[in-house]
């Protein structure tokens, strides 16, 4: 039993027989993980949000311009924005884009989990503004309705919980979890950024889940300093950030992978490009 077509994503046939028995020999997503960390030269980025920011009364930020990248090389790169469900491939109606923002930056501040879709026209100011407006919100609510749900949930007795999400994994096997349950969860985007430079940590592996469908991870670590060698010969103090990233192997190879991060490479150092809507080709030899 399966569908062909879920609510968020159709699924994908003609696929070759290794990959149709991959999620035979791979049944868990966590058992499938694959991780690489790129560094990112962004001081040309940085000198662009500053001049922009000054001049023009905007609020973009680093975090804002990967959120921007990663969408756009998503929308070039659709494999990025597969899943497996139940066996069977599907690929994503949307580029969905989750994150967690914490209310205060305090061992015991909550956090909150937000989930945004982007758009084919968007590009880096609406990508900004979008996210910018979506954590204000939160932050001035306290938590939005997820929060709430899980709040619920999670003060049910065990017996009850173990039930629950038993009954979950099976309604996700068969492609029929209902909406209110997996609208705005973390867990059904196409990727899911940690910001742990806000908080002056270095980016660092981290795992998928078996629950849902996300299949794509980020973690982004902290601006800083370092000496490069340049084109012309020089050392040049340079901005670089590290961001480290996970994805499930058994949608797209090492291959496809390191050419898509090629997309991400070029829009993070050649900011003026991430003006540019989202389905706007990027001049990438791949």
């Amino acid at each position: 039993m399966g569908s062909n077509k879920r609510r968020d994503g159709v699924r994908v046939k003609g696929l070759d027989g290794y990959h149709n028995i991959l999620p035979y020999v791979m049944p868990k997503r966590t058992e499938a993980e694959v991780s690489l960390t790129e560094q990112f030269d962004v001081t040309d980025l940085v000198k662009y949000m500053t001049e922009r920011n000054e001049k023009e009364g905007t609020n973009l930020k680093i975090f804002h311009a990967i959120c921007t990248a990663v969408a756009r090389t998503i929308y070039h790169r659709p494999r990025l924005n597969w899943f497996i469900s139940g066996r069977y491939f599907y690929k994503r109606n949307d580029i969905t884009l989750s994150f967690v923002v914490k209310q205060k930056f305090r061992d015991d501040g909550d956090e909150t989990l937000m989930f945004m879709k982007v758009e084919p026209d968007m590009n880096f100011d609406s990508v900004s503004k979008l996210i910018l407006g979506d954590v204000e919100k939160v932050r001035k609510e306290k938590s939005n309705d997820l929060d709430k749900l899980m709040d619920f949930v999670g003060s049910l007795p065990r017996p009850f919980l173990e039930v629950f999400f038993g009954t979950l994994r099976r309604l996700e096997y068969h492609g029929i979890m209902p909406k209110g349950l997996t609208a705005g969860d973390p867990n059904y985007a196409s990727v899911l950024l940690a910001n742990l430079g806000s908080i002056g940590a270095d980016s660092c592996y981290h795992h998928l889940s078996n629950y849902g469908t996300l299949s794509f991870m980020i973690t982004i670590g902290v601006l800083h300093k370092e000496q490069k060698l340049m084109y012309d010969g020089t050392w040049q103090e340079r901005d670089v950030i590290n961001c480290t990233f996970t994805l499930d192997e058994r949608l797209s190879d090492g291959f496809y992978n390191a050419k898509s991060l090629r997309i991400v490479k070029y829009l993070l150092e050649h900011p003026e490009a991430l003006a540019e809507e989202i389905r706007e080709p990027v001049p990438v030899d791949l």
